[in-house]
């Protein structure tokens, strides 16, 4: 099972081998893939830090504990209608983002993302609501 918070979700649809360090990539590609091979794994949501978050490089300012990130956090699992603590599976995000989410909420819920401006999560979306699932990271 996976540790991940509300905004990770989000981050999954959009991930497409970039990041922050080789270390944070690494970790983000076998956590990715592993979801996608294997959408009946389950997922617990936590607040804050996660396992992702635990290869964030640490060259300065942490950001995984800043407030914005907790009310992007916050704003995914309410779109979604979850709350932290629950335990479902990668299977049952992808339904529940099919049923609540349009690429264009992107715009809203990350607005202050610095990834946002790649398109790659509304793509992500876009891949969700076509049936695709998470796409092949190379």
């Amino acid at each position: 099972m996976f540790k991940l918070r509300g905004h990770h979700l989000f981050c999954l649809l959009g991930f497409r081998g970039m990041g922050y360090s080789q270390e944070y990539v690494e970790n983000m590609t076998r956590l990715h893939q592993t979801l996608r091979e294997n959408p009946k794994m389950n997922i617990q949501l936590i607040k804050g830090p996660d396992q992702l978050c635990e290869k964030y490089p640490n060259s300065g300012e942490y950001h995984c504990q800043d407030e914005h990130i907790y009310k992007r956090d916050a704003a995914i699992l309410g779109k979604l209608g979850l709350q932290v603590g629950q335990i479902l599976s990668w299977e049952d995000i992808e339904s529940l983002i099919e049923k609540h989410v349009v690429p264009s909420d992107i715009q809203v819920v990350c607005e202050s993302c610095s990834w946002r401006s790649y398109g790659v999560c509304e793509q992500g979306i876009r891949d969700i609501l076509e049936g695709k699932g998470l796409r092949v990271v190379k």
